[in-house]
């Protein structure tokens, strides 16, 4: 669980430092150059999602309460929205003239839906922990930032794309799911 806890606080951690302490990226690019700076942030987060990693598949959960089936659907709805959110987080959307932060609203949603399905404690570690990151994330952005200036709306062939491109994220993670985690996305829940 130690390596689990640690990942989850590296990666937070690390992301959390561009917005609470914003003079910290322009210091160390002058004191690393740009790409020095970018080297040491990538190794930051290959290293917490190694110790994610590790941390979950090492640790044995202790079960800390019960999920009831009736969470399933609801769950598994909401991970489709999450799925979405980081899609159009990264494309042309409608959904930038609504939500300031599709990404971190749809970690925070990937987070709490996770909970909705797991309930023991590595599950309450990682998802859990990623939900409070993304949730303090937008707080920290939005002091930084100040005023949201929202998005022209593109046009609904955009939304259209990014509903066969979320389809197809979503269809590859019920795939490869089992895999990274040991668990598959539709079946019984753990008890």
């Amino acid at each position: 669980m130690t390596l689990l806890a640690i990942g989850v606080l590296l990666f937070a951690g690390v992301h959390l430092s561009k917005s609470l302490a914003p003079s910290f990226r322009p210091d160390m690019q002058k004191r690393l150059g740009e790409n020095g700076y970018k080297g040491i942030f990538s190794l930051l987060i290959l290293g917490s999602i190694a110790l994610i990693v590790f941390g979950w598949r090492s640790t044995v959960p202790q079960y800390l309460y019960n999920t009831p089936a009736a969470m399933q659907a609801p769950a598994l709805f909401l991970l489709v929205v999450a799925f979405w959110l980081l899609v159009v987080s990264a494309r042309p959307s409608r959904v930038h003239r609504l939500l300031r932060h599709p990404q971190l609203t749809g970690v925070g949603l990937w987070g709490v839906a996770h909970l909705l399905l797991n309930g023991d404690s590595r599950s309450l570690v990682l998802f859990g922990g990623m939900a409070i990151w993304a949730l303090l994330e937008m707080f920290a952005i939005n002091r930084r930032d100040g005023a949201w200036t929202k998005a022209q709306a593109p046009t609904l062939g955009a939304d259209v794309i990014n509903l066969v491109i979320t389809a197809v994220v979503v269809a590859v993670v019920v795939y490869v799911h089992p895999w990274l985690s040991g668990m598959p996305v539709i079946g019984p829940l753990q008890q």
